[in-house]
């Protein structure tokens, strides 16, 4: 079960880089890379969903694919910083870890 969970985080760690790109993207190598870390974030997705609920992945990927950029963004990228901002990222993150919490053994293997 663990396993599947690395994939989802190795997915959302290759989302995070492929949206860096996006805006940072300026020759065919760096837009080679972006494109290569979109291709394997949707692939380690797509085996990620074989074994755990589809909802509860998608959610776990975006709230921390959007937390991970914004973060990146913060501190590598010098983004603005305000408490609210802080604020919103904790709320994000306690809902998608609440999430993956109250689902159920069951749902979690793909038994409904």
């Amino acid at each position: 079960m663990k396993k599947h969970w690395s994939i989802v985080l190795l997915a959302v760690v290759f989302e995070i880089l492929w949206v860096i790109g996006l805006k940072h993207s300026h020759n065919l190598l760096t837009w080679s890379g972006t494109i290569l870390a979109l291709c394997l974030t949707f692939y380690l997705l797509l085996l990620a969903n074989r074994f755990l609920p589809v909802g509860t992945v998608y959610t776990v990927f975006t709230g921390l694919g959007t937390a991970g950029t914004v973060i990146v963004g913060i501190f590598f990228f010098n983004e603005s910083m305000s408490i609210v901002k802080v604020l919103l990222l904790i709320l994000l993150l306690v809902g998608v870890m609440g999430l993956k919490t109250v689902t159920t053994k069951e749902q979690k293997e793909g038994e409904a």
